[in-house]
């Protein structure tokens, strides 16, 4: 089963998980690194707005600012 949890790295390369209670077994796993100035809220809201802007009036108001589109 995957599982997923949230850690700190700190500046020795050790990796700290966030919940206190967590012990990381033995094993191998991935690691995925976040980017420090990534706004998480805008990546959580991306698929709620592009809704509205994938819709062809979207397309027309924009069309102005698209070289050969207008």
């Amino acid at each position: 089963m995957l599982q997923t949890i949230e850690v700190e790295i700190d500046a020795s390369g050790q990796v700290h998980p966030l919940e206190p209670l967590i012990r990381l077994p033995p094993g191998r796993a991935l690691l995925t690194l976040l980017d420090g100035q990534t706004n998480e809220t805008a990546l959580l809201a991306e698929a709620a707005l592009a809704e509205d802007w994938l819709k062809p009036e979207e397309d027309e108001a924009w069309a102005h600012l698209q070289p050969g589109k207008s």
